[in-house]
């Protein structure tokens, strides 16, 4: 099984002052995919620059030829299906049909009250996830809909032309719990995972992968529910939270150890993080540059 090398970059450098640079190199060396995060600000990053998701993408996409974009991942916290809807018919029209939406739940960080309302319950976001990711996928794909909603409504929202990509750009539905799964299942042309959150701190390699495996099962089973081969999903494994942390860019030979053994585990996607100094991403770039360019030769 071949397996995708991806990055993400974080919004954090001004476009002219090396951001468009890193999107590039990107691109250059290979990667599959470029993702950002879609948050209003992102934990130890709060107080310093931290860029909208859709303009950088927008602004990828027009420095770059033919490396995919998306998001990793945007949520309900502070966005409309309607709204967002617009902004990713259009970027995946000025992309030329280049762009993935990683999406998922959300969580309670800063971009919970943002907007000045209370942070969800995991239930609620849940429920709201629940309502929202079916609503985009008609607004994506369908020319004018209509819809109410407990959370989310649309009235004759229009569409035209639609996606680039038919018949809409791909969803990576972020999940862990069973709704999430089955909604990966039921709209997802990708599944995301970043590991077992409670394995992060005290775990070790070995529970982590356990923990995986057993997402993917999960995974699984869900389709089968839906009647959809699981084959059908990628499996994209968003480094950087399991107990490894930072250890597969320590070298290339760490990157392609860590590789293969999640390819073992069926994941076809794996993102890294491109390096920022001084940050939980600190890596050399050095090191950084040749796993984008030998991993996947080595990985076969």
């Amino acid at each position: 099984m071949s397996m995708r090398l991806s990055t993400v970059i974080l919004p954090v450098r001004r476009w002219h002052e090396g951001g468009r640079d890193q999107w590039t190199r990107a691109e250059e060396l290979g990667f599959h995919a470029a993702y950002t995060y879609d948050h209003l600000s992102w934990r130890s990053f709060r107080d310093g620059p931290w860029f909208g998701a859709i303009p950088t993408l927008t602004a990828a996409a027009a420095a770059t030829r033919s490396m995919r974009l998306g998001t990793l991942v945007t949520s309900p916290n502070f966005r409309h299906p309607v709204t967002l809807a617009k902004e990713l018919i259009s970027l995946d029209d000025i992309s030329g049909g280049r762009v993935t939406l990683g999406i998922g739940a959300g969580g309670n960080g800063f971009d919970a009250t943002a907007l000045g309302q209370e942070a969800w319950s995991p239930r609620e976001r849940a429920d709201r996830f629940a309502e929202f990711l079916p609503l985009l996928d008609r607004l994506l794909t369908e020319d004018a809909v209509t819809q109410e909603g407990a959370h989310y409504s649309a009235l004759e929202a229009r569409n035209v032309p639609g996606c680039v990509q038919r018949p809409r750009l791909p969803f990576a539905v972020a999940a862990t719990g069973p709704r999430g799964m089955r909604l990966a299942a039921r709209h997802g042309q990708g599944w995301v995972t970043t590991g077992d959150p409670k394995l992060y701190e005290d775990g070790t390699p070995e529970q982590s992968r356990e923990a995986l495996r057993r997402q993917v099962e999960r995974l699984g089973k869900a389709c089968a529910e839906e009647g959809r081969d699981v084959a059908e999903l990628e499996k994209v494994l968003l480094t950087g939270f399991t107990p490894d942390r930072g250890a597969p860019m320590s070298s290339l030979d760490a990157f392609v150890d860590f590789a293969g053994r999640h390819r073992e585990l069926g994941f076809t996607e794996i993102v890294l993080h491109a390096p920022i100094p001084d940050s939980d991403f600190a890596a050399d770039q050095e090191v950084f540059e040749r796993i984008a360019t030998e991993g996947p030769k080595q990985l076969g």
